[in-house]
C-alpha cells in the first residue's frame, strides 16, 4: 500500500454525527423542522431506540438515552463549546427565522484580514451546540506550503501536507 501522508486513513468525508438525545421524537422534529434533515430507514438489526435523518451531505444519527440522569443539562450558549457548524446562504434570514422560531441564540463575528465571517450559536433540545455561519469566505490557509483557498473549493486530496503537524494557539 503506497503511503498517503496527507490523508493516512483515506479519508473522503464526514458520514454522520451520532447524538444522545433524551426524547426521539423532540430531537427528530428539531433536526427537521429547524435544520431541514429527513428520516431515513435505520437497519432493523440495531437493537435499541434511535432514528436516522439525513441532509446537508451528512447524516445525524440520534440515539436514544438510557441513562437521562447522566444527559448534560443545557447551560449558558458558549460558541467555545463542542458544536457542529453549517454554512449557509444568509445569515440575515437563518436570523429571523430563528427569532420566528424563538430560538435563543448567540451571535459572534470573526474578523481576519479584511474579511468578516458571521456566526449564530444556539441549543438543540439536548444541549448539544449548532453553528450556523458564513464561515465560506475565511479562506482556509495551510500551515505549511500551499496557497489559500475557499472551503466550498477545497478537497482533501489538494491539501498536501508533507509532515503531521500540531500547533496549539491560545
Amino acid at each position: 500500500m503506497k503511503e498517503n501522508v496527507g490523508n493516512p486513513l483515506r479519508l473522503t468525508s464526514l458520514n454522520h454525527v451520532s447524538l444522545l438525545c433524551r426524547s426521539l421524537e423532540e430531537s427528530m422534529n428539531f433536526y427537521q423542522r429547524v435544520l431541514g434533515f429527513f428520516p431515513v430507514r435505520r437497519p432493523e438489526s440495531l437493537d435499541f431506540e434511535g432514528a436516522w435523518l439525513f441532509g446537508h451531505g451528512i447524516g445525524v444519527h440520534l440515539l436514544r438515552s438510557t441513562e437521562l440522569e447522566k444527559l448534560p443539562k443545557k447551560t449558558a450558549i458558549n460558541s467555545k463549546d463542542n458544536h457542529i457548524s453549517f454554512q449557509c446562504e444568509s445569515m440575515e434570514a437563518v436570523e429571523k427565522q430563528l427569532d420566528e422560531m424563538e430560538i435563543e441564540y448567540v451571535r459572534e463575528i470573526v474578523e481576519e484580514g479584511g474579511i468578516k465571517v458571521d456566526q449564530l450559536f444556539f441549543h438543540d433540545p439536548d444541549g448539544f451546540m449548532i453553528e450556523i455561519c458564513n464561515c465560506d469566505s475565511l479562506p482556509l490557509v495551510p500551515l505549511v506550503g500551499g496557497m489559500a483557498q475557499y472551503c466550498s473549493r477545497v478537497k482533501l486530496h489538494q491539501m498536501v501536507q508533507p509532515q503531521p503537524q500540531t500547533h496549539i494557539h491560545p
